[in-house]
């Protein structure tokens, strides 16, 4: 779904896409990567401070708004199981540190 912020852009970047090209697919390619192993906030939905513009695309305003607080609920489970595990990840690293410990004194 195409955001508001997006379409608000797209004239930028229709004007620099012979440059940008291979940059933006390359940046895609890394940010995907890069979501997958990682806990990432959604990006905050953009409100145009000219009435006009947000009147005429209030539905598309409206519509980044649901998806914002939907994945923010998304970061926020993704965000508890990260701290779950790195909680355990912790208490075994100090059992092993423990176990270390334990051989230099022998």
């Amino acid at each position: 779904m195409t955001s508001f912020k997006d379409i608000w852009i797209l004239n930028d970047l229709v004007a620099n896409l012979a440059f940008g090209s291979r940059t933006l697919i390359v940046f895609l390619f890394l940010a995907d990567s890069a979501v997958a192993g990682t806990c990432l906030a959604p990006q905050r939905p953009f409100v145009p401070g000219d009435l006009r513009a947000a009147q005429e695309y209030a539905n598309l305003i409206r519509n980044d708004f649901e998806r914002y607080i939907q994945d923010i609920q998304i970061h926020f489970r993704c965000l508890d199981q990260e701290r779950s595990r790195a909680f355990e990840e912790a208490k075994e690293v100090s059992e092993e540190y423990g176990r270390f410990l334990g051989l230099l004194d022998e």
